[in-house]
């Protein structure tokens, strides 16, 4: 299955992934491939569930904390910090132009 341009984009802006390459797209299209399979799977009859969990009791544990006081050593690990916040995601990766999109797709 083709994936359109406008497809591809709209996956870019949300994923903040970069398919320009051939590789990415041939992989997006195995991906959506890999998901078109569970159209098939029959589902009626199926009640939604909230949980895979819901047949049983879950209980909570203490929530006893153990270590803390280490903001600024955590955020020593930050590429990128705003005030004490890390910055995600980092360097966001610049979009190509919707023309140089359609370029690449055509050979793919």
């Amino acid at each position: 299955q083709k994936v359109s341009v406008e497809v591809l984009e709209h996956l870019e802006h949300l994923a903040l992934v970069d398919f320009r390459d051939l590789e990415g797209v041939e992989r997006l299209q195995k991906a959506i491939q890999f998901a078109d399979q569970l159209q098939e799977v029959s589902t009626d009859g199926v009640e939604p569930m909230d949980s895979v969990l819901e047949d049983r009791c879950l209980y909570l544990r203490e929530d006893d904390v153990t270590e803390g006081n280490c903001t600024k050593e955590l955020l020593e690990n930050a590429r990128e910090k705003v005030e004490e916040y890390f910055v995600a995601p980092p360097g966001n990766i610049p979009l190509p132009k919707l023309e140089e999109r359609e370029t690449f797709l055509q050979g793919s």
